[in-house]
């Protein structure tokens, strides 16, 4: 069987989820939908589709009698909801780029258009996905480590990082996209779930805004960075971020896709002089937070932190599990294991997850963004939602958590899930 596909929204995320699709042979890309003409025509270049099969926006073509098997949902993230219910409705299989909507109400739709209709449903919370996160749930599945404790687990998001996509980028405003820990850091509450496999009871959470406001502008700096007389000194400089993506594909594509489609010195300068991504780190319109922490109890006695940050390389997540048998910390990579039991104590063994791709959207996020599209393929070939091990309910238990961590942030209050 070769899964027909139609992608809606053909920036950087429906681009990644149709070449991981594509890249066996397993799928292909039958229809595009986006309002941009020069994302359309190039994404249906890349899959060879036919004028008739590109349509300016989701409604034109859920206009259409179904043409697919399986439709791919990438449009910015408060233009989910619609879509996704329309397509529900049609009968596509859906894989749906996290988060899944803004509000509550909203998620809730599209879990009861979903199981409704009884089709297959993903959301892009690739973290799940991984050879390390695999090797980790292997690990605890084997009760080597005994009962969980506790777990510590770190989003170390990357200083340019937070400056491209949280202070110019189109999540730097939580009326216009949302809260940092839905846009960012669903991915990790959701992945916190999946490994402790419990039911949170209450939630405590802390963060703000600390560093990129108009306040810590530096003494001299300018609007933008092409005309700033610090920026050679400044680590948030636009020139050097943009300009030493060129020659390198994988930072073409991201982040400086976002950027500008001119791939050229000239092109970025000129991006840099006219559009958001040139502008002062200090002097942007940005209001979500560039760091957070969230403490979660679960019904079983376990506690579990999450500390996302700024102020870091971008990496792969870090984690710690504290059990009654064992100890084992992780770094995407690898994973070391300390035994507690009789006969060893102390014994230590690292297990090579072999995940060699890096952390980032360029690098595919350790193989989650392929681990995700195989697993829909799977799900899509046998009518059957198992093979993605987690539906729509699933995926809106970990965006409740989130939507309850902000509001215990916001009143500075420990709240019952």
């Amino acid at each position: 069987m070769t899964v027909t596909i139609a992608v809606v929204g053909a920036g950087a995320r429906g681009q990644v989820y149709a070449r991981a699709a594509t890249a066996g042979g397993r799928a292909r890309v039958v229809a595009v939908a986006d309002p941009d003409p020069e994302r359309r025509a190039r994404l249906a270049a890349e899959h060879g589709l036919p004028e008739q099969a590109c349509f300016t926006g989701w409604a034109d073509l859920a206009a259409e009698p179904k043409l697919a098997d399986a439709v791919v949902i990438a449009t910015q993230d408060r233009l989910h909801v619609e879509p996704a219910v329309a397509f529900a409705d049609l009968g596509y299989a859906i894989l749906l780029e996290k988060p899944m909507a803004p509000t509550e109400p909203e998620a809730r739709r599209i879990v009861e258009a979903v199981e409704r209709n009884g089709v297959v449903f993903a959301v892009g919370h690739v973290l799940r996905y991984t050879p390390y996160t695999r090797a980790l749930k292997a690990l605890l599945g084997s009760g080597r480590l005994g009962t969980i404790s506790s777990v510590q687990h770190l989003e170390p998001v990357g200083w340019w990082h937070q400056a491209h996509s949280f202070v110019r980028g189109a999540w730097r405003n939580a009326a216009e996209s949302g809260p940092m820990l839905l846009t960012k850091s669903c991915h990790d509450i959701d992945w916190l779930l999946h490994v402790i496999e419990d039911e949170p009871v209450s939630v405590a959470s802390f963060g703000s805004l600390t560093h990129f406001r108009p306040e810590n502008r530096p003494e001299g700096a300018g609007d933008r960075c092409v005309s700033c007389a610090v920026e050679g000194s400044c680590p948030y400089s636009a020139k050097r971020l943009y300009l030493d993506c060129l020659g390198d594909p994988a930072q073409e594509f991201w982040p400086l896709g976002a950027v500008t489609s001119d791939a050229t010195a000239e092109g970025v300068t000129h991006a840099l002089e006219t559009g958001p991504y040139g502008r002062c780190v200090y002097d942007c319109d940005n209001d979500v937070v560039d760091q957070q922490v969230v403490m979660l109890e679960f019904r079983r006695g376990a506690t579990a932190s999450f500390t996302m940050t700024a102020f870091t390389p971008l990496e792969h997540r870090k984690t710690r599990i504290f059990g009654s048998h064992g100890f084992a910390e992780g770094d995407g990579r690898t994973i070391r294991v300390v035994d507690f039991a009789p006969g060893a104590p102390g014994a230590e063994e690292t297990i090579d997850t072999a995940t060699s791709a890096g952390a980032s959207l360029a690098d595919g996020h350790g193989g989650g963004d392929l681990g995700l599209t195989l697993a829909f393929l799977d799900a899509v070939e046998a009518g059957d939602q198992a093979p993605l091990g987690a539906d729509a309910a699933a995926a809106l238990a970990g965006h409740l958590v989130v939507w309850a961590a902000e509001r215990a942030r916001e009143t500075r209050t420990v709240l019952a899930l």
